[in-house]
């Protein structure tokens, strides 16, 4: 089960609305039903909450580039809505050194010498779950500017939403599409 909302801010405070990622498979889809909640290009908040795993919030700033944080990579890589915000970049990897990786160029033609050195307990297939590290990542000063610091993003409870509306004065319009 999860729940996600998007929270813009306007003139007045926040408008939250809630929000189906059903339709949403890349980050940049997600940004662009962002900006569709603010017309004036205001800041906007993706909140995800994923079974009370993890949670992730997504800024957008206008045309800025969107802003991560991600609670728990490890949990968030084993759901398809986790998986739409842990990009490549978000993780410290380069997506063109996955293909490279795969290709056998130390000089054997079968790659048995490579095998036998790797062990037969699959640690070389498995590099890529290996290189989502369990804990947070992003930018955990994603809403320093708004209330919530760095330490207390990163210290909130498994209620991490509603925390975060509190602080920004938004847990009631929260509320109502919850």
């Amino acid at each position: 089960m999860y729940f996600a909302a998007l929270l813009a801010r306007t003139e007045d405070g926040w408008e939250a609305s809630d929000t189906e990622l059903d339709d949403v498979e890349t980050l940049s889809d997600l940004a662009d039903l962002a900006r569709e909640a603010s017309p004036d290009e205001d800041t906007v908040l993706v909140l995800i909450e994923q079974e009370d795993s993890w949670f992730g919030v997504v800024r957008i700033d206008g045309e800025e580039d969107p802003r991560i944080y991600v609670s728990d990579a490890a949990a968030a890589a084993r759901s398809s809505y986790g998986e739409i915000l842990l990009t490549d970049e978000l993780l410290g990897r380069d997506p063109d050194d996955d293909d490279l990786d795969a290709l056998d160029l130390d000089g054997t033609e079968d790659g048995e010498d490579d095998d036998e050195d790797e062990g037969s307990d699959g640690a070389a297939s498995g590099a890529s779950a290996e290189a989502v590290p369990h804990g947070p990542v992003g930018d955990a000063g994603i809403l320093d500017d708004l209330g919530v610091s760095e330490k207390e993003l990163k210290g909130l409870s498994d209620d991490a939403l509603t925390e975060i509306a509190d602080a920004l004065g938004a847990s009631a319009v929260l509320e109502t599409v919850r």
